[in-house]
């Protein structure tokens, strides 16, 4: 499992002119399933995202949660990230899990946040999405299994 983890200021997904998901402050993360994924896997990640010391503290240091900020996520399915790019000019998505598996996990994933504690919004798998975001810092990292 791959997450690329955003602080934002604010964030929206739009699905056809629709805006299916919004939060004020908290992360945007970007979500890939690869075909060896387990729900351990989606655990871990999760419990390690819910966690991450990525907001300031008092003397400006990145030494909060998002669970200690108040924060919510804004959490959308992204296959590219299994995209290798190594050969030629189209990216291969081989690594990616078929929507039939990766679908089961990345619902997980949100629902393991929210039993965490967390405010999650999400976008609509396997659709067309907008996202809009403040990048806060910036900030963005990558998490993975």
């Amino acid at each position: 499992m791959r997450v690329v983890v955003q602080r934002s200021k604010e964030a929206s997904v739009t699905v056809a002119g629709e805006v299916v998901g919004q939060i004020d402050h908290g992360l945007v993360l970007l979500v890939g399933v690869t075909h060896t994924d387990t729900e351990a896997d989606v655990d871990f990640v999760a419990e390690k995202v819910a966690h991450l010391r990525i907001f300031e503290d008092e003397e400006g240091k990145m030494n909060r949660s998002v669970l200690e900020t108040g924060g919510q996520i804004l959490s959308i399915s992204q296959f590219t990230l299994y995209g290798d790019c190594r050969k030629g000019r189209r990216p291969n998505f081989m690594a990616a899990a078929r929507p039939d598996q990766a679908e089961p996990l990345y619902d997980r994933f949100n629902q393991r946040l929210r039993e965490i504690g967390l405010h999650v919004e999400t976008g609509r798998f396997g659709e067309m999405m907008e996202v809009r975001l403040l990048n806060h810092g910036p900030v963005t990292l990558i998490v993975e299994s």
